[in-house]
């Protein structure tokens, strides 16, 4: 939480900048006004930041902010995080944006999170091809396994995950399209604090495992853009089947993922966007799979892996109004659970909160994300939440 605050602040003082000088645009010169518009502020680099006006070229677009935390089990975390879009064929005015993202940070204890994602549409959105390679050597925090864990019961780990993932869908007709998917994840374990819940629970998969998943999906997609949408519908159903490749503590079984998501305009500058997930595990699962309620983009406001159970169901509705074309707000509202065989909608976790963007890329309306999201508060613990500064829209 220590570490996410940080981050917040850093992400605050850049986007605050930003605003200013937005704002005095729109006033009466003076010292300040007089300084943006020397030549420094006429550059093109800066210009590309605060004005107001797209880039006619269809320019690709490209950001990185800084990375820097503190928690006691990682020592000082530093590190990037960046975003590239772009146009496939940027004489297609129909294609949609394609987007690679860096992220990579190290601490002082010797520890490492990186990642590479992509993101790419090709000449009329005819193929969607995701791709993600990942390596983590990483702590975090273990509360058990169900939808009431304790806060009491925080035990740290150490995981160390290695992922690599490439989906392809091609377009069948307007809209629809179908696709195949391959994801290979190694995951190892070390408790840092023997003794602890992690200990003495009955948990498959304690010392890690491996899978390799074989995937087939379906996709609709109305969607007016997939970066900053405002009007169109979203619906992505994925299977996957885990073969007994290599016997042991290893995965053997299946998952369901479905995505949904309808945007409305209420008004040129405000948009109602609903979204809703399910994602469940069949067979002998390991806890590591199980899916994780709380992250920045599904019920914000909760730390991931508070509550991990085979099953997760969410829901949350987000208001975005765009003041400004370089300047946005949010409010947003969901619930959510997780759960073994049957939910218990007396359980269903809130969230939320509200948040500011920074487009930083009117061309492919890219932006800077802060939110601050509010989850539930059990009795004898403090109400949870949590600061998130990430790149692009949650949903």
């Amino acid at each position: 939480m220590r570490m996410l605050a940080q981050r917040f602040l850093l992400g605050t003082a850049i986007l605050c900048l930003s605003s200013l000088n937005i704002i005095a645009q729109e006033k009466k010169p003076g010292l300040y006004q007089r300084f943006m518009n020397g030549k420094l502020m006429q550059s093109k680099l800066v210009q590309k930041f605060i004005s107001s006006e797209k880039d006619s070229t269809r320019s690709a677009g490209f950001v990185v902010l800084p990375l820097l935390g503190y928690a006691p089990e990682t020592g000082l975390e530093y590190g990037l995080s960046g975003i590239y879009n772009f146009y496939i064929d940027k004489s297609d005015t129909l294609i949609r944006t394609s987007s690679i993202v860096l992220q990579g940070s190290l601490t002082t204890k010797k520890q490492s999170n990186l990642k590479l994602t992509s993101d790419i549409w090709t000449k009329g959105n005819d193929y969607h091809i995701i791709s993600e390679i990942r390596y983590k050597d990483f702590p975090f925090n273990f509360y058990g396994i169900g939808d009431q864990t304790r806060k009491a019961d925080k035990d740290s780990l150490v995981q160390r995950l290695f992922r690599l993932r490439l989906e392809g869908e091609k377009k069948i007709v307007k809209n629809y399209y179908v696709g195949l998917g391959l994801i290979y994840e190694n995951y190892e374990y070390n408790d840092e604090a023997p003794g602890g819940i992690y200990d003495w629970t009955p948990l498959y998969g304690k010392e890690g495992g491996k899978y390799l998943a074989f995937g087939i999906s379906q996709l609709y997609d109305s969607r007016n853009t997939n970066i900053y949408t405002t009007k169109g519908y979203y619906a992505r159903a994925v299977y996957h089947y885990m073969p007994d490749f290599w016997g042991g503590n290893n995965f053997e079984g299946s998952r369901l993922d479905f995505d949904l998501r309808a945007f409305f305009p209420l008004t040129p500058k405000l948009t109602l966007g609903l979204h809703a997930t399910y994602d469940e595990y069949f067979g002998n699962v390991p806890f590591y799979l199980f899916p994780q309620l709380g992250s920045d983009e599904v019920m914000r406001g909760y730390y991931p892996g508070r509550y991990r159970d085979k099953t997760l169901m969410t829901s949350q509705a987000e208001l975005r109004y765009r003041v400004h074309p370089r300047i946005g707000f949010t409010a947003f509202m969901g619930a959510g659970t997780v759960y073994n065989k049957k939910i218990d909608f007396s359980s269903l976790k809130p969230s939320f909160g509200g948040g500011l963007r920074y487009f930083f890329d009117l061309e492919h309306n890219s932006s800077i994300r802060i939110d601050y999201g509010i989850g539930e508060k059990r009795p004898g613990e403090p109400q949870q939440s949590a600061f998130y500064l990430s790149l692009g829209e949650a949903f």
